[in-house]
């Protein structure tokens, strides 16, 4: 097992407005919900490697652990295969003999696992509170009354939901009952193109940034052909004629990490590192997207890594534990990995799954106690999966 205690330091320092774990601050400058921690305490101790170790051996192939890709590294040395939310959805669907599936993420992605394994699975989140700020931004109440808004404008009829795989069960079932498809950043230009098939509008949720890069830079969409709903401004602070001659809604929503780097970051790196390139994930605002060299899902970011030369250098838009993780992984082959932005920033909320939290699941499990269970409902269940499977199907 690989040394995760001498991480290499990257070019990112601590500021005012990037305080501890939890944030005592935040960025005015920054969008609504976009707060930046600091420094993540220091690694667990070695007497919770060796618990951790034990109760894992002690489960055996009962239990399967998936580890997201912006776990601590602490955390994902005991996850048995690592990746994105639905990759990591659809590996623990692929071992129906594992009784117990611990999902090292947040909480929408346990629930996709809930909706994609077995009865006699059980899926656990070892921490609760780890949940998503951009999923939280669109509820089912919320967007059942949006619904309401289209319906009185006219354009519910030909409006097809498309949601981001970044929404809670509740957003994927309203997106399958109402004839829509869910999208990763992977395959958000396919799901699009289908729902384009379908209908003359789309309602895309609850990331606007995704929506809106993905209709105007791979779809060639303008920017006025884009309208972003406000749940909190009454009719989502839209005119019946603006969505009417809108094709994409989007919902005002984004994510707490990417939702930070901005078109001063990518001109700050290259100014600081010549010959930079600059890889950024498509949730990041449109003006960043447009500065960067390459946009892609953290998949994509991973491969292009592998696929560098010796010697490239990348300033990458993405969460820090897996830009470091990548910057020490490439390290021997001269690969200078940097994070974009100068100011610390993990996911607080992906972050709350800890070495204490996953000891404590773990050794709940090896004593015959299932601790924090996620469960769907059947009637939420059906429909997420009915949209899910129409993500599924995509050409």
């Amino acid at each position: 097992m690989r040394d995760v205690t001498t991480a290499q330091p990257l070019d990112v320092q601590p500021t005012p407005l990037a305080l501890l774990l939890l944030g005592r601050e935040a960025d005015p400058r920054s969008e609504r919900g976009v707060e930046c921690p600091g420094d993540l305490p220091a690694p667990s101790d070695p007497d919770l490697v060796a618990r951790a170790r034990a109760a894992k051996e002690k489960l055996g192939d009962k239990v399967f652990v998936l580890g997201h890709h912006y776990q601590r590294d602490e955390v994902i040395e005991f996850a048995d295969v690592t990746g994105d939310s639905f990759k990591l959805a659809r590996d623990a669907a692929a071992r129906p003999d594992a009784e117990y599936i611990v999902f090292c993420g947040v909480h929408f992605m346990a629930e996709s696992a809930d909706i994609l394994t077995g009865d006699d699975q059980q899926v656990v989140l070892p921490d609760l509170a780890a949940g998503c700020s951009m999923a939280d931004m669109a509820t089912a109440e919320q967007v059942a009354e949006c619904w309401d808004v289209l319906t009185e404008a006219g354009v519910a009829g030909t409006t097809v939901p498309v949601s981001y795989m970044n929404s809670s069960a509740d957003i994927k079932a309203f997106t399958g009952k109402h004839g829509g498809t869910i999208c990763t950043s992977s395959n958000a230009k396919r799901a699009l193109d289908w729902a384009f098939g379908q209908g003359e509008k789309v309602l895309f949720l609850p990331d606007q940034h995704l929506g809106r890069n993905t209709a105007v830079r791979d779809m060639g969409m303008s920017l006025e052909d884009c309208v972003v709903y406000n749940p909190h401004k009454p009719g989502g602070g839209l005119t019946a004629e603006q969505l009417r001659a809108a094709k994409m809604i989007l919902w005002r929503g984004h994510c707490s990490v990417h939702g930070r780097f901005s078109l001063e970051s990518v001109e700050d790196v290259r100014a600081r590192i010549p010959g930079v390139n600059v890889l950024v994930h498509p949730e990041c605002k449109h003006e960043v997207v447009a500065a960067a060299d390459y946009v892609g899902s953290t998949e994509y970011i991973i491969k292009a890594l592998e696929a560098a030369p010796a010697g490239s250098k990348w300033a990458i838009g993405t969460e820090l534990n897996l830009v470091r993780r990548l910057a020490n992984r490439f390290a021997d082959e001269g690969k200078e990995i940097v994070f974009l932005d100068k100011t610390v920033c993990f996911c607080s909320t992906m972050n709350r799954i800890d070495l204490p939290h996953l000891v404590w699941a773990l050794e709940s499990l090896a004593a015959g106690k299932v601790v924090n269970r996620i469960q769907v409902d059947p009637e939420t269940e059906s429909f997420a999966k009915l949209a899910l499977e129409r993500m599924l199907a995509l050409p």
